[in-house]
């Protein structure tokens, strides 16, 4: 396997971390320095299909961002299919897989000049089939930068824990980026924390304060986690989720809601809810809602549907109850897609501003 390019793997102390935010960071910051950069996720487990292949989504976002001239199945090697661990189980391969990672890293950094790793969580993650996140930089050669959330206890005892799994692979972590930090608090979590990881030997490489935009969802990425129907077609652009509100209450309270950014919830049978939402458009009065979701299996009836029709932001009907759809929306996890232009702008930016290139180019 090609050991001569320079790379570096990205991790996490856990899922959902910003590995993603952080990765696409880094490319934007290592290719004035490395103009021709290769990326390759080894092990994916959100992924979507394109042609015959399941290609992780990181890898797509990537590829269509910064126009990477590498083949999407050699960035994405291995996908975890919901049956992946127990075919693993039954009748390991781990050759084969580590193989198969081998030669598409050597694909990928074909006449690159760098090439950028993305894990998928902490260091342990794939350990069930013998390819966790310490083993796969190990096969890949490579130091790691290690992503974790803000904060001072946990994020360095959770560095520690994590540090002992690469350590026992033979793999070095060359620092830590704390992500999603409290943007009044910086520039005091960045000096205790980097004193705490300093009597750990470990470099604190960057403190990236929270953006709020970069964790809210617009309706359409809504509706497909929620698989639901859509009812009209918007003619205003979309609009980042905010904020939600369901409709559990009586319309005169419910209309101080009616502002730009919200979410409203409320059952498909609550018609008067939809007529105040309609008047309240129609009247032009102050900035429109994000959007609308309608709850419950049975759709409006045909005259609300014809005022559903004129609204100028989405409604979508899904089949779960409010709570549900509630429930659903509070928990997403909401990743950066590649025509999130403003979001990507943002990112560039924060990781720009706030992480140390020199410390990375240095430890490399």
């Amino acid at each position: 396997m090609n050991a001569t390019t320079p790379r570096v793997f990205v991790a996490a102390t856990r899922q959902n971390e910003g590995k993603t935010t952080i990765s696409l960071g880094l490319m934007s910051l290592l290719r004035p320095v490395y103009p021709r950069i290769g990326y390759i996720k080894p092990v994916g487990q959100r992924f979507v299909e394109i042609e015959t292949w399941k290609i992780d989504e990181d890898s797509v976002l990537m590829d269509r961002i910064f126009h990477l001239d590498c083949p999407l199945v050699d960035m994405s090697p291995i996908a975890v299919e919901p049956d992946f661990t127990r075919k693993y189980i039954e009748s390991s391969n781990r050759d084969t897989l580590v193989r198969r990672i081998e030669k598409a890293f050597d694909r990928v950094a074909w006449e690159k000049d760098f090439v950028l790793c993305e894990g998928s969580g902490h260091a342990g993650v794939g350990s069930v089939f013998d390819l966790s996140n310490a083993q796969v930089a190990a096969i890949l050669k490579a130091k790691v930068i290690l992503v974790t959330q803000g904060g001072i206890g946990k994020p360095i005892d959770e560095i520690v824990l994590n540090r002992s799994l690469f350590e026992q692979e033979g793999v070095e972590i060359i620092g830590v980026i704390l992500n999603k930090v409290l943007p009044a608090k910086v520039e005091f979590i960045r000096e205790i924390v980097r004193r705490g990881l300093q009597r750990k030997g470990i470099e604190l490489l960057g403190v990236v304060p929270h953006e709020r935009i970069l964790s809210s969802p617009t309706v359409e990425v809504i509706r497909e986690e929620l698989h639901a129907e859509r009812l009209n077609r918007a003619s205003a652009p979309p609009t980042l989720v905010e904020e939600v509100v369901v409709g559990a209450m009586g319309v005169n309270h419910l209309t101080q809601h009616f502002r730009r950014g919200v979410l409203l919830i409320t059952p498909s049978d609550r018609e008067d809810i939809i007529l105040a939402v309609a008047a309240a458009a129609g009247a032009g009065d102050g900035p429109q809602l994000a959007g609308i979701i309608l709850t419950g299996s049975m759709p409006p009836g045909e005259a609300v549907r014809g005022l559903i029709q004129k609204l100028p932001f989405p409604v979508l009907l899904a089949k779960q109850d409010s709570y549900e759809v509630a429930s659903t929306v509070h928990v997403m996890t909401v990743k950066t897609r590649p025509d999130d232009a403003n979001k990507i702008s943002i990112i560039r930016d924060l990781i720009g501003k706030h992480v140390g290139i020199d410390k990375i180019l240095n430890a490399l």
